[in-house]
């Protein structure tokens, strides 16, 4: 009896539960289809439309349109959501055969976002022997304006790239006219291939890339094609390109860089976005088309300079009487910013003409300010070149030069020399091993310490008349004086004292400049090395901008200042404080007055009557080995003017053994930039 009450209840229950449930909910459809939306699997949401919609628009027409509308948009973060239904209404709904839900679209597209509201209508109808609900799709679920057939359409605006110009609001970088040269194909003439030789020999570039831009799908026979923008200084090549019967030119706007070489490593330059670069940029900030920074300034204020495109998006219905595109997003343009920097282009194209192709390198930088003023390497390129696009043999010319005009030397390190030996005495004056006014003993030009030591000694170039202080090593540039004053501080007092000075620490400055460094271990690993690295030698390394800051601490009275590069820098930071005292500063600076003033001094072709300069000369010898009698020469020269500071040069040029005068050369050159630059 128990067992048959138990049957009945259970039947009972099947046949309550089933009499209360008229088969699926049209919410649990709705949810799958929002879910489905929201993940944008959109071959999924396909199966979930009704038949009279499959029949209207085909798998391509949904899926693939659903994709390319969302990817053009860049629609991010979608999100779908809809408004659950009333008891009455689900009831009604299940009766009816038909339920109508409100949805709210929202996402972010690259004009900013946009959200919109619809209805969703589900059907009921069987499908595979089940009944079930669908959806009753249309072009209105996209956006709803696109229901009755309207078409989206995306307006962009390119912004205005940033200047870069100087300390006087001289241009470095601008955007100005430029020539775009193209060609009319069916003005070849009887022989073709000889006029496309012709015009790539003018235009620097290869005949493939004219072959190329003329089998673009779009050329027609007698419409312009354009091939290569060229810069105002190819005026030549365009009055000789213009002489021909299929050039044509018209004026666009480009990028120029007026002082050309001079600055070309400093500003950089901009070009054509590769994949690799593009990869490495945020979705949607970069097309394959944009331009970007290279190089320099152009690539380093990247973000500052590009500015942001302006995007309207709209859509509008060409059959309908009032057309009026309606606004869906917009985001105006914003336009690059433009930056000042601290530098006097007429100062870094004086330094650069100085060098008359040689290589080197010059940092010149305000002492009382921190400013700097120019930063310069030469050999270089031209940036205009670079930027219209430089030919495969051109670019390997410049690869294949032995003066390396690619490489930007005022971002490396260097032997420093002589120039090293202002900053030993200030180590050794802070250490208290070097006394103002008190001498040692050296006899002949040559000098070793003994044990550990084997054949190597240390040379110095002019032998001394009686005991040597500090002024005289600094005036006659004693080698032996300063290895002494090292061995007797001791590896740790003197690698302290330097790492005062900055070494071994990243140097505080915008632009990437390599750190000065002791040696390659931070450390010297004998004496020898201590010796040699008390005046520049050894494995002693240092920038040129480096060198002209540390020297600023000899004219603020043991301070040394922080260099800066944009105008909106605050001027005047120290960057490293109380290095020496201001007594110990002012002994170096009469010191570095005599090194030029001084017969005995050796930086005398420095000394200009009418104009008093201080400074230190230096030599770096890069040899390759200890064994070696001589090797290449690095001449430098740290100059600044006695009676008004507000220049300081710090200047080397490669191979000076080859100068007639040898480094002093560096020296008269610094003088006269320093002259000029009072004048």
């Amino acid at each position: 009896m128990k067992k048959i009450t138990v049957i009945m209840f259970s039947l009972l229950f099947l046949f309550l539960l089933s009499a209360c449930s008229d088969g699926a909910s049209p919410e649990d459809q709705m949810d799958s289809y929002v879910k489905q939306w929201n993940e944008q699997n959109f071959d999924k949401m396909y199966n979930l439309l009704s038949d009279k919609s499959t029949e209207t628009y085909k798998s391509e027409q949904f899926v693939d349109r659903y994709k390319k509308i969302y990817k053009d948009l860049g629609g991010t973060d979608l999100q779908v959501t809809y408004k659950k239904l009333s008891k009455k209404e689900l009831k009604d709904a299940k009766k009816n055969g038909k339920a109508t839900f409100p949805i709210t679209v929202k996402m972010n597209t690259i004009a900013g976002p946009i959200s919109f509201d619809y209805q969703a209508t589900l059907v009921k109808e069987e499908k595979n022997d089940e009944e079930n609900w669908f959806v009753q799709w249309d072009p209105g679920y996209i956006f709803p304006q696109m229901k009755d057939g309207g078409k989206i359409h995306i307006q962009t605006k390119e912004p205005k790239r940033g200047e870069i110009r100087d300390r006087n609001k001289m241009p470095l970088a601008l955007n100005d006219t430029i020539s775009e040269i193209g060609i009319i194909p069916n003005k070849m003439g009887d022989n073709p291939d000889q006029m496309k030789e012709k015009i790539a020999e003018l235009l620097d570039m290869s005949v493939d890339e004219i072959n190329t831009a003329l089998d673009a799908d779009w050329v027609e026979p007698d419409v312009y094609v354009p091939l290569k923008e060229i810069s105002n200084s190819k005026k030549d090549n365009l009055e000789q390109l213009l002489e021909l019967d299929p050039v044509m030119s018209r004026d666009v706007t480009g990028r120029v860089y007026p002082a050309g070489k001079a600055a070309a490593h400093l500003v950089g330059y901009i070009g054509k976005i590769n994949a690799e670069e593009l990869e490495k940029q945020d979705p949607g900030t970069y097309t394959a088309n944009d331009m970007i920074g290279k190089r320099g300034l152009e690539q380093l204020y990247e973000d500052k300079l590009k500015g942001e495109p302006g995007v309207t998006i709209t859509i509008s219905n060409e059959d309908e009487e009032n057309n009026d595109p309606v606004v869906l997003a917009e985001k105006p343009v914003k336009d690059g910013e433009n930056i000042q920097t601290t530098i006097d282009i007429d100062l870094q194209e004086k330094i650069y003409k100085a060098y008359d192709g040689e290589a080197g390198t010059t940092a010149a930088i305000d002492p009382k300010t921190g400013e700097s003023l120019a930063l310069v390497s030469s050999p270089a390129f031209d940036p205009n070149d670079f930027m219209n696009g430089i030919s495969g043999d051109e670019l390997k010319k410049l690869q294949d030069d032995p003066k390396q005009p690619l490489l930007n030397r005022f971002s490396q390190t260097f032997a420093p020399g002589s120039v090293m030996k202002p900053i030993s005495a200030a180590v050794g004056l802070k250490a208290g091993n070097i006394v103002p006014g008190e001498g040692v003993e050296i006899n002949g030009l040559e000098w070793s310490n003994g044990k550990g030591w084997g054949d190597y000694k240390v040379r110095r170039v002019s032998p001394s008349d009686g005991p040597v202080d500090i002024a005289d090593a600094l005036i006659r540039s004693d080698n032996i004086y300063f290895a002494m004053k090292a061995i007797d501080m001791g590896s740790d007092t003197f690698a302290k004292g330097l790492k005062r000075f900055g070494f071994e620490k990243d140097f505080p400055f915008d632009y990437p400049i390599k750190k000065s460094t002791i040696s390659s271990n931070g450390k010297f690993d004998s004496e020898v090395q201590l010796a040699n690295s008390s005046y520049g030698q050894a494995q002693v390394q240092v920038s040129p901008l480096y060198l002209a800051t540390a020297y600023t601490t000899f004219l603020n009275d043991g301070n040394m200042l922080k260099p800066t590069l944009l105008a909106n820098e605050k001027t005047k930071q120290v960057w490293k404080k109380d290095i020496i005292t201001s007594d110990q500063a002012k002994v170096i600076q009469d010191a570095l007055r005599k090194v030029v003033s001084s017969p005995k001094g050796t930086g005398k072709m420095a000394n200009i009557s009418d104009f008093a300069v201080s400074g230190k000369t230096g030599t770096a010898e890069l040899k390759k080995s200890a064994d070696e009698k001589s090797g290449p020469e690095n001449g430098w020269f740290v100059g600044y003017p006695t009676k008004d500071p507000d220049i300081l040069i710090a200047m080397m040029m490669e191979h000076t053994e080859k100068q007639d005068g040898g480094s002093g050369i560096v020296a008269k050159k610094t003088a006269e930039l320093l002259k000029d630059f009072h004048n």
